[in-house]
């Protein structure tokens, strides 16, 4: 995928707007765009010009000046792509971005694809793949905590686990592969011990990096929260007090939800996706029962469900509900009991204390006055555990790395297996060679064409 050419692009958002920025890259990058700049005194050479200096002037095409620019230059191999880099800013004038772009193509550069500036630079050494994928989540994060782990992965953070975790099983690999060598004569150049212990830490490792999956995709996706119940509990009126707009339509006719209602809201840097959803009961309606069957949907793919419940409801009702909705053991269910504000707070206070449903926690609110609903919402962060997260930790929000440590962590076990077993040192050697392909791809050391073209058309072009 190595190519010389240079590329150009628009790196700020389509549409007009008051300065925009083309970037080039490639070894006549300065050469491409000197001819066509104009400085004040008319004198001033771009190719003369120092790396990291920023020049003022006009691109004149044809006689015309087309914009006042500035025009920033960096010399190979001080740039991001590793490359020689020029940045033009110009007005945000659309016409006038698309004019520049044609005539730079016109004198010898080409339009660049997306993701070919991220690419360059993972290509020239001057990032690993796992942070060149920090990128694209850094440009997309939308929330502090996804921003948190993005800006942790590009700063090498990942890499820097997995490098260690391959550099140490490199030293017994080598070892082991030289056995082999000397098979017929049964010698052991590599301790089988040191080697069960390295083994069971690098499985630690990646264990902990597999588990970390689960917080951090919903982390960098959003949490999914299904809010359901049954039939006018209330369900309507928490998601508008929780996104606080009228984004439901709240009745007292029941089954007036018939489908799925979502947004999200930022809880303190965290991303919360509610799902509000169809009641639950039994109806010959047939459009309700297609919005119940779309609950069940909803509530298999939550992370929270909210179990909505009146506070009139007995706890052997709200029991058979629970049992109904079936959690998993990676779901968090949180039993609400709605509507306080018209019964008897003592009455319901006995009737749920002590946290009955010893499973569950439960909260008792009023979505409507807005009773407790912060308690709601301090809650929910609580389940996430976001605070148990060392600010140096390393959270895997990619599906991509997802797949490989859990591929690396499968060989892992069998390496293990085989050490205690006593299997032949052939067997120990190709699955440590997995271990180190599966950690590999992680980084980019082990790619193909194929991989690398799906990671970077995902990316924005211009970035």
């Amino acid at each position: 995928m190595k190519d010389d050419s240079v590329i150009c692009a628009i790196a700020t958002p389509p549409g007009n707007g008051a300065i925009a920025l083309i970037r080039l890259s490639g070894k006549d990058s300065i050469a491409i765009l000197d001819p066509l700049f104009q400085s004040p005194n008319r004198q001033k050479s771009l190719s003369k010009q120092a790396t990291h200096t920023v020049h003022f002037g006009s691109i004149v095409y044809q006689g015309n000046v087309i914009d006042e620019v500035v025009v920033t230059l960096y010399k190979e191999p001080h740039s991001y792509t590793g490359e020689e880099v020029v940045e033009i800013s110009c007005h945000g004038s659309t016409y006038i971005q698309q004019f520049i772009l044609q005539v730079l193509t016109k004198n010898g550069a080409r339009l660049a694809k997306p993701g070919e500036f991220t690419l360059r630079a993972f290509m020239n050494g001057k990032m690993d793949l796992s942070q060149a994928e920090a990128v694209a989540d850094l440009i997309a994060s939308e929330s502090s905590a996804s921003h948190d782990m993005a800006m942790r992965q590009l700063r090498g953070g990942f890499y820097k686990q997995i490098n260690t975790l391959r550099t140490e099983l490199l030293n017994f690999s080598s070892l082991i592969e030289l056995e082999l060598d000397f098979g017929e004569e049964d010698v052991e150049f590599a301790n089988r011990s040191e080697l069960n212990r390295l083994v069971a830490r690098i499985g630690e490792t990646i264990e902990k990096l597999v588990k970390s999956f689960a917080l951090g995709n919903v982390l960098k996706n959003g949490v999914p929260v299904a809010i359901v119940g049954s039939p006018n509990v209330g369900k309507s009126t928490l998601l508008n007090t929780l996104l606080q707009e009228e984004k439901a339509i709240v009745s007292e006719i029941a089954g007036t939800t018939r489908d799925a209602i979502e947004d999200v809201i930022n809880i303190e840097g965290i991303r919360f996706r509610f799902i509000d959803t169809a009641g639950i009961r039994s109806t010959t309606d047939t459009i309700e029962t297609m919005g119940i069957e779309r609950t069940f949907a909803k509530v298999s793919e939550a992370r929270i469900i909210l179990l909505l419940v009146d506070a009139t409801e007995t706890p052997a009702n709200i029991e058979k509900q629970i049992a109904t909705l079936k959690p998993t053991a990676d779901q968090h269910l949180i039993v609400v009991v709605n509507k306080i504000d018209i019964h008897d707070p003592q009455e319901i206070e006995r009737k749920f204390e002590k946290n009955i449903f010893t499973s569950f926690p439960t909260l008792l609110l009023s979505a409507k006055h807005h009773i407790n609903t912060g308690k709601l919402t301090a809650l929910l962060l609580e389940t996430i555990k976001v605070k148990d997260i060392n600010q140096n930790d390393v959270v895997v929000s990619n599906a991509r790395h997802y797949e490989a440590l859990t591929k690396a962590l499968e060989a892992v076990l069998r390496v293990e297996n085989s050490l205690q077993t006593g299997v032949s040192s052939d067997f120990i050697a190709q699955d440590i060679r997995e271990i180190m392909h599966h950690l590999g791809e992680i980084t980019g050391e082990i790619t193909t064409d194929e991989i690398l073209g799906n990671i970077f058309s995902k990316f924005c072009i211009g970035k």
